[in-house]
């Protein structure tokens, strides 16, 4: 939606004729007629595209670079890049998107917290289910297995995504493959755990997860929640919560038959896995629902005090797993990263982290996942400001709302209805179109008190509105956005 800052924000030459920008084929399809697979591009470079900015594929001369996590691993720590450059990962990402390095980060710190007296702090770090990383914590794990009789714990490797490689379990017997040899060493800190030779000379790396066996239902079908969190910096910690998101569904009816264990289609949301139904339904909807439906569902059948508890919760789980990894990630001005996070909730609402994405899907299925998707991916742009319209200080831009900051945390007004903007509608349109006409007022201004002619022509384009002549922020007709330290000092 930048068409909305050129329109009214006029510049010779336009910003968007001089960007350039570099893009990866992503999205792996499948050949027509054979087991061969080709890379092809998703719905990101049809919004680098839209924007006006030229494609290029010059090795350094670009302003932004949609990449792939093995150039970051491979090229980025060598090149010098310019103050203008972008790119879409931080250079180890994997401290909080490795299944295992996840849940050993959210332990650490809870650890910390129990340490210092702080035990209601250490709670919010407490909400990924039971997990063990094998064989390193075989035996950890079959002492937690026999505390849990009749229990189902679920396997996942460590590094493959998808579903694949997952099974569930009931008995130790299943994972007997993955007891650790007598002469198998963990890999030595400080080389990259996404090197596959790590894990050459042992079995691969699973994490085993005690099922959660309650999950919420709906219409007889069990669903997970994916949701975005963008991220422009660690030092200090910024995050941007996305207001959309979507619920992935089950095609089959959930059953915790212990002789139906071996069908994942019921116990996996992903859509790699539901694609293979070959129900009418997966074709007409993607197996996906709009995370707003979502929410006015838990209101209907639990109530509004629900509904703002189970969100709050969910906005709490994306800030703490990012101060878990705040103090070992490197930061770099050049990168920011889009996260997918997997999130399921269960009868009582409470919502569970399953994992972190660093490259979540970005290919559609359906018209209405594009449509999502492409805005999702159109307000990253707008908010990175490659073409320098934005102030910085701005709380919302397009669908995405300022969640965390220099440890601050942002929400809705005092008093209103939702305590949270995660399922709330999704306005961008409107709000960009406002942003577009504020600033365009306020370079205006500034032109006219330094006598540019410019400045005449955003007061003909964008005229004066208390809006745009007030703040920066927020429009005065409006309360002012909740703003409190977060963590709460002493708890």
């Amino acid at each position: 939606m930048s068409e909305h800052f050129r329109r009214l924000i006029n510049r010779d030459p336009p910003p968007a004729a001089l960007i350039r920008f570099r893009c990866a084929k992503l999205h792996k399809a499948t050949v027509a007629g054979s087991d061969s697979s080709v890379q092809e591009y998703n719905t990101i470079y049809d919004v680098l595209k839209s924007r006006g900015w030229k494609e290029t594929d010059a090795e350094t001369d670009w302003h932004i670079f949609w990449t792939d996590k093995d150039w970051i691993h491979g090229t980025f720590d060598k090149m010098h890049l310019d103050p203008h450059q972008h790119v879409n990962h931080f250079l180890n990402h994997y401290e909080l998107t490795r299944k295992d390095l996840l849940v050993k980060n959210m332990k650490r710190m809870r650890r910390q917290c129990e340490k210092d007296g702080k035990s209601e702090e250490a709670s919010k770090y407490n909400v990924c289910p039971i997990t063990f990383v094998v064989p390193q914590e075989y035996n950890m794990f079959v002492e937690e297995f026999k505390k849990h009789s009749g229990a189902t714990w679920i396997m996942k490797p460590v590094g493959r995504s998808q579903g694949a490689g997952i099974f569930l379990i009931n008995k130790l017997a299943q994972i007997q493959q993955w007891r650790p040899s007598m002469n198998w060493k963990p890999p030595k800190d400080g080389k990259d755990p996404e090197d596959d030779d790590n894990n050459k000379d042992g079995p691969e790396l699973y994490v085993v997860q005690k099922y959660v066996d309650e999950p919420l239902l709906i219409g007889g079908k069990k669903f997970d929640m994916r949701l975005y969190a963008l991220v422009t910096s660690y030092q200090p910690l910024t995050v941007y919560m996305h207001r959309g998101g979507f619920c992935r569904f089950s095609m089959s009816r959930y059953s915790m038959d212990k002789s139906d264990m071996t069908n994942l289609g019921q116990h996996l949301t992903n859509v790699a896995v539901q694609k293979h139904s070959g129900k009418s339904a997966y074709k007409r909807t993607g197996a996906k629902w709009d995370v707003r439906y979502l929410k006015n569902y838990v209101m209907n059948v639990a109530g509004q005090e629900t509904a703002n508890r189970m969100m709050n919760d969910i906005e709490s789980i994306v800030i703490h797993s990012l101060l878990s990894v705040q103090k070992v990630m490197i930061n770099d001005k050049h990168c920011f990263e889009m996260y997918g996070y997997d999130i399921l909730l269960d009868t009582a609402f409470k919502p569970w982290l399953l994992e972190v994405n660093a490259s979540p899907s970005l290919t559609a299925n359906t018209v209405a996942d594009y449509d999502m998707k492409f805005g999702l991916l159109d307000d990253v742009m707008t908010l990175l400001d490659i073409e320098k319209y934005l102030t910085g200080t701005e709380l919302q831009i397009g669908g995405f709302d300022l969640l965390y900051k220099e440890g601050l945390r942002y929400g809705p007004p005092e008093g209103s209805l939702c305590t949270s903007y995660l399922g709330c509608a999704n306005n961008r349109y409107k709000q960009l179109e406002r942003l577009a006409k504020t600033r365009a007022w306020e370079l205006g201004k500034e032109a006219r008190q330094e006598g540019r002619p410019e400045g005449r022509r955003a007061e003909r384009d964008a005229p004066l509105t208390p809006c745009a002549e007030a703040s920066r922020l927020e429009c005065p007709t409006r309360p002012p956005r909740r703003v409190y330290a977060y963590p709460l000092p002493g708890k």
